[in-house]
Parts: C-alpha cells; structure tokens; sequence
C-alpha cells in the first residue's frame, strides 16, 4: 500500500487490496472514498469486498467512482460537499492515486489558491500544473 499525503485532511492511494483496510484504520482513518469505477479493468479488488471491509473496520464508506481522464464538473461538485463533510482525516483511492488528486485539487480551487494546490499535490508526487486553466475555471465557481 502507497500513501501519498496531501494534508493532514486527504491522503490519496492507488488501488488498495481488501487486506489493507484493517491497516488503514489503524493508521487512524476514518473515511474511505473509492473514485474508481467497480471493473475498470481485470483483477482489480470488487468495491463491495473492499466497502465491505471498511465497514467492519468502522470507517466511513464513500463510493463516488470517476471515469479515468475525464473528470467532469458534475463530478467535482459531487465530491466538493462530500469531501468537506466527511469525516477525516480521509484516504481517497483509484489506479494510481491521480485520479483522487484531480478531483481534490479541482474541489479546492473552490476556497485556496491555486500555487497552494499544485504545491501539496507535488509534495505528494503529482505534477498538476497542466490542471491550470480548470483550476482558475473552478475558483469561479461556488460549492453547492
């Protein structure tokens, strides 16, 4: 398992296993968000086994799954209000942990500035700055 911290309220992930949830509890989680859709490609672990498992190690459950390079705005106003009230601190997850980023980092250029984002998505391995011109475009925009 590869956690890659933004802040002390989101850490992204790339896929995690069944057998990763009791440790992701124990690493103080307390909410579980899936933006990877169920089958998006073979021998990836059912998002039911993993809900299941999240569960039963009392995390919040959150299935809000994204298709791969095309995030849409209905999909960031989705996770916007989810995000802000889910409990926390929050282990989002999908492919490869970028995915998560995106939707983060869009949501974010909702209330901070965006050279704050494109720094603590670095600081977790990803390079954003090609997000730009849709980080200014969602700045304008209100959460709903």
């Amino acid at each position: 398992m590869e956690l890659r911290k933004i802040d002390d309220q989101i850490t992204v992930a790339p896929q995690i296993s069944v057998d990763d949830v009791a440790e992701i509890a124990k690493l103080g989680f307390k909410t579980l968000v899936a933006n990877r859709p169920d089958q998006e490609e073979p021998g990836q672990p059912a998002m039911g086994d993993i809900e299941a498992a999240a569960r039963e190690h009392g995390l919040e459950w959150v299935y809000l799954p994204v298709e791969s390079g095309h995030i849409t705005d209905d999909d960031v106003d989705r996770f916007a209000p989810m995000i802000r009230q889910a409990a926390k601190p929050v282990l989002a997850f999908c492919r490869s942990g970028t995915r998560c980023t995106v939707l983060w980092a869009l949501s974010s250029a909702r209330s901070q500035p965006a050279i704050d984002i494109v720094s603590k998505a670095g600081n977790a391995g990803y390079d954003i700055r090609g997000l730009a011109p849709r980080l200014a475009q969602q700045a304008t925009r209100e959460d709903s």
